[in-house]
């Protein structure tokens, strides 16, 4: 198998530690390495480093380099522009398929904290024997271990037994409160992990049969390559191959797993204190409760505050509700034409 890390994402929802400029999958969140080191490494225990590509925009290249310096340079699949992950995936394809290679490729996210990695490298094995047969695609869902807003779905047909995995029936979106708590209880339901196994020529068949002008004018560009990327619909790979595909199987997976996908994700990867906080940096509090507060550069103090993120960096500072949290990343993209005028100035 071929591995293929994405780690083109912006990681809004962690504003002010990811920006632009260096993005959450090149920050150390979870342990003293990078999302993107640790899922380097996650790979490289199984396979060859000749195996494993990275696939970001080429605004990323020099951290990617100074992150991963043993990465061999052809190894990296450039991204003219970022136009989300149905035209990432595409561009991924078309690169094999005109290398002449035609093996089974995990795509998986750069920024996902998955300790055990015998039980997911199990699963692949598993996955790689589906997805060797042509036109099959194969998913792995994540047991649910509570109501989650903040991930898709992925529901199989009722009634299959035996056997590892089941064919997919529904990609559901991310669902509000109520629904999550009835997705919770159904058996047949899973969290989309976004990590998908198949082969390249997979994803060429099922971009032929429903995004036909977007795969044609990719792999046909040459010397134009750039202009005719940039010119892609911004489409996620669920929209434009998942939801859509006639053979798709999810592998059921119960190790433990988490989308680093925002700043109260770290709250199941790390101990709060006895008042239910976590602390990061020059921090000094009184009659705080259930927050999270981070600090970079400056010694913060809080006072009387409760379930509150508090996050002080050079780029900004951010003062959010829990609750609230899912919100950032709208805010930051209403505030992105002023951001990049302040950074041209």
């Amino acid at each position: 198998m071929k591995v293929v890390i994405m780690a083109g994402g912006k990681g809004l929802r962690f504003w002010p530690r990811s920006v632009d400029s260096k993005p959450k999958q090149f920050l150390a969140l979870t342990s003293h390495e990078s999302m993107l080191q640790q899922t380097y490494q996650r790979f490289l225990k199984y396979v060859d480093a000749r195996d494993i590509y990275v696939v970001a925009g080429s605004s990323y290249l020099e951290l990617i380099y100074e992150q991963l310096p043993c990465l061999e340079k052809d190894h990296v699949i450039v991204e003219p522009d970022q136009r989300d992950t149905g035209p990432c995936i595409a561009l991924t394809a078309r690169f094999f398929l005109k290398e002449g290679l035609d093996e089974v490729l995990i795509t998986a996210p750069s920024d996902q904290y998955i300790p055990e990695d015998d039980a997911l490298w199990e699963a692949l094995l598993k996955a790689e024997r589906l997805a060797s047969e042509n036109e099959t695609i194969v998913t792995l869902g994540i047991v649910p271990t509570r109501p989650e807003t903040g991930y898709g779905y992925i529901r199989t047909f009722p009634g299959q037994t035996g056997g590892y995995a089941f064919r997919v029936d529904t990609f559901m979106e991310k669902p509000n409160e109520q629904k999550a708590k009835e997705l919770f209880q159904q058996s047949d339901t899973y969290w989309n992990s976004g990590i998908c196994i198949w082969k390249p020529s997979t994803i060429a068949h099922y971009l032929r049969l429903y995004q036909s002008d977007l795969w044609e004018q990719l792999y046909g560009a040459e010397d134009n390559l750039e202009e005719v990327y940039a010119s892609m619909p911004r489409i996620s790979v669920d929209y434009a191959i998942l939801e859509k595909a006639h053979t798709i199987y999810t592998i059921p997976v119960d190790f433990i797993w988490d989308d680093i996908g925002s700043w109260t994700s770290l709250e199941r990867v790390f101990s709060t204190d006895d008042n239910g906080n976590l602390l990061f940096g020059d921090v000094y509090g009184q009659n705080v409760n259930d927050s999270i507060i981070y600090t970079d550069h400056q010694t913060v103090i809080a006072i009387g505050i409760e379930d509150l993120i508090v996050v002080s960096t050079k780029d900004g500072l951010l003062v959010c509700r829990k609750s609230e949290e899912q919100k950032i990343k709208n805010v930051i993209k209403s505030m992105e034409p002023t951001l990049v005028k302040e950074k041209d100035q």
